[in-house]
Parts: structure tokens; C-alpha cells; sequence
């Protein structure tokens, strides 16, 4: 073999290589990416696809993803980490803590932004304490504590905010239909934590980690600022504005840090849902369907195009809004696409636990398709 011909062939090697790392890291992109594509095919791009992308999604995305990374960086989780190990414990109630946390969390922040806020704090009291095996366990219970606490208020998951103004339901109403199956979320969860064995947890990190005041009281106010535009008390764009700048004076190293390739996998959501919305074929399909057993088939739909975009596409073709209010909401428990917010767990641990993604997707199966069954069965027999 030449010269040449040996530096073509070692070239084509690497570039394969490294294509093959960049799928390994980026499966959910780029499964995003090839759904987005195929659907194309079918709804050939015009100009309703800007009409597909929800802009406040993705700028509160990246600015807490900014801020986060910021607060990674004075090693703000890590401190806070410390703190609920010596007022816990033990892991089981550490872990409790932790998912009571993100269930909180997404009732006020949204479920997305909840996960993103509480993963890091997940990890870092599990690394720092060398409870790394309880990590998936963990992270599975944060996301679906994230996907069912969020379901009690209108704010509380994207799907409900767009059902909330759809059929302007009253604000009392919204919260007794979905009290019910918000309580029986929780008893489950707890349930399922109090099998966690109790076993003494010590920070092993020999470093003492301290804040700088300064910076911790800005980034905390950068946070602040970023669920201010979740509320809509101040326009979303603001936060493109006032959050890059900020940090471009005080650590340009977090806005390197950030996540970009999950919000390219929300851009290639966001068209593969608006593309499927458009098709003639799954329009008539779920209209015929929803005549049959709306709660179910919000159920299944979610398993297939997520819980958002199910929404509202199933709201077109039916004015029974309980069942599907319902629906979308425990449907966000089941596969891996059913919710966003499950697509950032599952991007969050394969980044902290690269090579561990089996052992995790069939952790993340067995308690989400046991959660939906429970939650769906008894939804049908109790709160319809």
C-alpha cells in the first residue's frame, strides 16, 4: 500500500471512529435527528415548521443549563450534596429527599427544568459518597417524580399549560381532576424508595469545598431569573440576553459547558411532533381511536410521540378533556420518548456512566411500565 494511499485509508478509519463515538454519545440526537428526517418525506419543510419550535422551551433550556454549569463550577452541588448527607444520613432517606425534591420541584419549576436543576445534586451526593450503584435507581425515580409531581399544576408540565388554555379550564377544577392520581403517584414513589436499604453515608471526598459568596449570590440569582421567564413574569428572550452576558464575564467556561446537543435533540423533537400532527393518515387514525377509550389511547400515544406533542395533536379531535388531561400526564411514564423530561434523564446518566445504558434502560422499563400500568389501571376503575 502507498504512502498516500495508507494516509487515505488511516483518515477513513478515524473519521469512522470518531463518527462511531459521536452516535455512541449522542444516540438520543441523533434517533431524534433520523425521525425528524424520515417525517420530512411525508411533510415536505415549509413555513409552518416555525411554528413547530417552542422558543420559551428552548431558552429556558439553555439558561438553566448555563446557570447549572456555572454553579458545577464552585462546586456548588457538591457543597449542597454535603449538606443533605449530614442531615440525612443514610441513603434511603437521602434518596427520598432527592426525589422528594425534584417532585416539588416540578410542580414549581416544570418537570424539565426540575430534572436539570436536581440530577446534578443526585450525582453528586451519590459520587461523593460512593454510592455510584444507586445512581439509575435514583436518577429513574427523580424522572418519573419529575414527570407525575408536575401534573398537579398547570405549569407544572408543558402538556398541561397548553390543555389548561385549550379549554380554559378553571384553575380548581384542573387541580381536582388531577389530585387523585397526583396522590397515588407519590405513594408509589414512596413505596418504592422504603426498599432501599439503609446504609451509612459519608462524604470521601477529602477536600473541603468552599463557596465564593459573590459568585454562588449571582449565579443564584441568575437561576432565579431563569425560572422568572418559566412564569412568563418577563419575556424569554431577556434570558438570552442577561445570562450569556453574565457569564461571559464571569466563567466563559460554563457557556462552553453547556448541553447543546439536548437542545438540537428538542429542535429535532419539535419537528418530528409538528410533522406527525400533519399527516393526514395519523390525524384520522387518532380521531376514530379517541372515539373509542380517550384515556387509553392518550396512554399509547405518548409511548409513541411523547406526552407534548400527543397533547396536542388529541386535542383536536375531542372536547372530553379529563381522560386526556389524565392520559397525557401518566403516559409520560413507559418508554424512553414518552416525555422530554425522560430524554434528559437518560442523557444525564449516560454522560455520568458511559458503557452502563443497558443495565439502566432496563431498570428505567421495568419501574416506568409497572408505574403506567398501576397509574392507568386504576385511573380507568377510580378517577374517570
Amino acid at each position: 500500500m502507498s504512502v498516500i494511499a495508507k494516509k487515505h485509508h488511516n483518515g477513513a478509519l478515524s473519521l469512522t471512529h470518531a463518527l462511531t463515538e459521536f452516535v455512541k454519545k449522542n444516540a438520543v440526537l441523533c434517533i431524534a435527528v433520523l425521525a425528524a428526517a424520515i417525517t420530512c418525506f411525508a411533510v415536505p419543510p415549509d413555513s409552518e415548521y416555525l411554528g413547530y419550535f417552542d422558543f420559551k422551551t428552548l431558552t429556558c433550556l439553555f439558561c438553566v443549563l448555563a446557570v447549572v454549569c456555572a454553579l458545577k463550577n464552585i462546586k456548588f452541588f457538591t457543597v449542597l450534596a454535603t449538606q443533605i448527607v449530614k442531615v440525612f444520613k443514610n441513603t434511603r432517606a437521602s434518596i427520598l429527599a432527592l426525589v422528594y425534591i425534584t417532585f416539588i420541584g416540578s410542580m414549581l419549576i416544570a418537570n424539565d427544568m426540575a430534572l436539570l436543576t436536581f440530577l446534578p445534586l443526585g450525582y453528586f451526593i451519590l459520587s461523593t459518597t460512593g454510592k455510584r450503584k444507586l445512581m439509575a435507581f435514583t436518577f429513574i425515580m427523580q424522572n418519573i417524580a419529575a414527570n407525575l409531581g408536575g401534573m398537579l399544576t398547570p405549569f407544572g408540565n408543558p402538556q398541561n399549560l397548553y390543555l389548561y388554555s385549550k379549554f380554559n379550564i378553571p384553575t380548581g377544577e384542573f387541580t381536582a381532576i388531577m389530585l387523585p392520581p397526583f396522590l397515588l403517584a407519590i405513594a408509589l414513589i414512596t413505596i418504592c424508595c422504603l426498599f432501599v436499604k439503609k446504609e451509612p453515608m459519608e462524604v470521601t471526598e477529602k477536600e473541603k469545598a468552599s463557596l465564593p459568596p459573590v459568585r454562588t449570590i449571582i449565579y443564584l440569582l441568575l437561576f432565579a431569573f431563569s425560572i422568572i421567564i418559566v412564569f412568563r413574569i418577563i419575556p424569554y428572550w431577556t434570558g438570552l440576553i442577561v445570562i450569556p452576558l453574565a457569564l461571559a464575564f464571569m466563567d466563559k467556561k460554563a457557556l462552553k459547558q453547556v448541553d447543546y446537543s439536548l437542545l438540537f435533540t428538542f429542535v429535532a423533537f419539535f419537528i418530528f411532533s409538528g410533522n406527525m400532527a400533519r399527516i393526514p393518515a395519523v390525524k384520522d387514525l387518532f380521531a376514530f381511536l379517541l372515539d373509542k377509550n380517550p384515556l387509553i389511547i392518550s396512554v399509547l400515544s405518548c409511548q409513541v410521540i411523547s406526552n407534548v406533542p400527543s397533547a396536542i395533536l388529541l386535542s383536536q379531535f375531542t372536547t372530553n378533556y379529563i381522560p386526556l388531561l389524565i392520559g397525557v400526564n401518566i403516559g409520560g411514564c413507559g418508554t424512553l420518548i414518552s416525555s422530554l423530561a425522560s430524554l434528559i434523564t437518560f442523557k444525564e446518566y449516560s454522560m455520568r456512566n458511559p458503557g452502563k445504558t443497558k443495565h439502566y434502560i432496563l431498570l428505567f422499563s421495568l419501574f416506568n411500565f409497572g408505574f403506567l400500568i398501576i397509574m392507568t389501571i386504576v385511573s380507568a376503575l377510580f378517577f374517570i
